[in-house]
């Protein structure tokens, strides 16, 4: 067979192979097996099933205050919220060319919200976002990632997981008011309870069963966009009852109607970062805690997500994805971009999973879906009429979907089931993602040095065991010296 040289004409009855367009070239579409129809179609479905980010986001951070008592605008969270998602995930489309989408992460944002704001201020607490970010790039790039990923167990990082899954749903079951905490002096051990009496009584909580209960049953049938629909249609009802009956006492938000649909986006948190301000207010070695706390998450949820996506999405070779170190980097900017934009760190979410089952395979599905959220900053103010009632269902559906992961954690091993169970527990019973990742470090590495096993631990975990024993009794070291 002879080869078509450069400059040989096409003989008569011959047909011209099809050029590449300047978008398939430039992301391999084709390359890759796909269309760019396909790739728009996967972009689309990937915002369908994550939009819900820029109703809840700006729910879990606006529901905590800073240490003056601050608390967060909704307009200027959800702005910060679609703006961080939107230049994010096109930059990960641009640069990383996989069909990855960013924003806030769920669990992480709750870190940042219930656990560092209430010990220094905003502008402070993203500070020490933008830097966690810092440290991620830097870890990516210096390839210390692969070796902090290699000390930390499996089943630990699983642990992690599944406690935030529980955290997550515990802070939407308070949001919602269908747990609320028992006071003090009701002469009674139970911490908490079912309703404010025992019992649920009122609308509000009956919209937040009803969306529960319909986000539960659209998740089993796998319908797209199902986290979003139920929170609209949730809304929907509240609004009804709210505007239409006078019905509910609502809280924090009230679902009524804005007068104007369409608002210039709030840029009110843009820039407003304290990098160093956190290690003054809450301490040297909490805010320490903390930064490592938000490393620790980001980096291992990432990980994850990418690994599981690329694989689905049939980009895997030999076990390797590539362009890993591009996509890495781009997700450790993310947290940055995070803390500058004040909406908590951005890593890539697993709803990517959602595109690449509709077709999506490189990065143009992901350029498509940060362009639909950069549509989104026009529509701020519908943000401000979606109750916790109506959005907190996505927090315990979510947190459910995080829980799976307890069927790979190795409960028949010794060495492990009560590290693992400590470090599940104590996130939600302590509303501290910090304090179960801290006692189920030392009770592992505490485990295998009883056992004459401590080089299964290794220096490293020693270490960070240690600077968590000392966290855990800061108050009595602060005595002693």
């Amino acid at each position: 067979m002879t080869l078509a040289r450069p400059g040989d004409r096409i003989r008569e009855g011959e047909s011209e192979p099809p050029r590449k367009s300047p978008l398939d070239r430039f992301f391999r579409i084709s390359g890759r097996q796909s269309t760019i129809a396909r790739e728009v179609r996967g972009g689309i479905t990937t915002f369908v099933a994550m939009a819900y980010i820029v109703l809840l986001n700006p729910l879990i951070l606006g529901a905590s205050a800073d240490i003056t008592g601050t608390k967060l605008s909704t307009a200027q969270l959800t702005t910060a919220t679609a703006l961080s998602a939107a230049v994010m995930t096109v930059l990960m489309g641009l640069v990383g060319n996989a069909p990855l989408a960013l924003a806030a992460g769920l669990g992480i944002n709750g870190i940042v919200a219930f656990q560092m704001a209430p010990a220094m201020t905003w502008a402070q607490a993203f500070g020490l976002v933008v830097l966690e970010g810092l440290c991620i790039v830097l870890m990516a790039a210096s390839g210390i990632r692969e070796r902090i990923l290699n000390a930390i167990p499996m089943a630990l990082k699983t642990a992690i997981t599944v406690g935030i899954g529980l955290y997550i749903a515990l802070v939407g079951l308070v949001s919602a008011g269908f747990v609320t905490r028992v006071p003090d002096a009701a002469g009674t051990t139970v911490p908490v309870q079912l309703g404010v009496d025992g019992h649920l009584d009122g609308w509000p909580i009956a919209v937040f069963c009803f969306g529960l209960l319909l986000m539960t049953v659209l998740v089993a049938r796998k319908v797209p966009g199902a986290v979003l629909i139920s929170i609209g249609v949730a809304t929907v009802a509240a609004v009804v009852l709210h505007d239409g009956f006078g019905l509910g006492e609502w809280g924090r938000t009230e679902p009524t109607l804005p007068s104007d649909f369409v608002a210039a986006p709030d840029f009110g948190l843009l820039g407003e970062v304290d990098l160093f301000g956190g290690f003054v207010s809450a301490g040297a070695l909490t805010a320490t805690i903390f930064l490592f706390t938000l490393v620790l998450s980001g980096f291992f949820d990432a990980m994850g997500t990418i690994t599981s996506v690329s694989q689905e999405a049939g980009l895997s070779k030999d076990g390797k994805v590539p362009g890993m170190g591009r996509i890495l980097l781009v997700d450790g900017a993310g947290a940055v971009a995070g803390g500058v934009t004040g909406s908590s760190p951005n890593t890539v979410f697993m709803e990517s999973a959602a595109g690449v089952g509709e077709g999506a395979r490189t990065g143009l599905a992901s350029v498509v879906t940060g362009a639909l959220f950069a549509l989104t900053l026009l529509f701020t103010p519908l943000a401000g009429v979606v109750p916790a009632q109506a959005a907190a269902p996505a927090l315990v559906v979510i947190g459910g979907m995080m829980m799976a992961q307890v069927r790979n954690i190795p409960w028949n091993e010794a060495d492990f089931t009560i590290p693992v169970f400590l470090t599940a527990a104590l996130i939600p019973f302590t509303y501290s993602i910090t304090n179960g990742v801290g006692a189920g470090l030392i009770a592992f590495v505490l485990v295998k040095t009883c056992k004459g096993k401590w080089r299964e631990a290794g220096w490293l975990l020693t270490l960070l065991a240690l600077v968590f024993a000392v966290y855990f009794g800061i108050n009595g070291v602060k005595a002693l010296f």
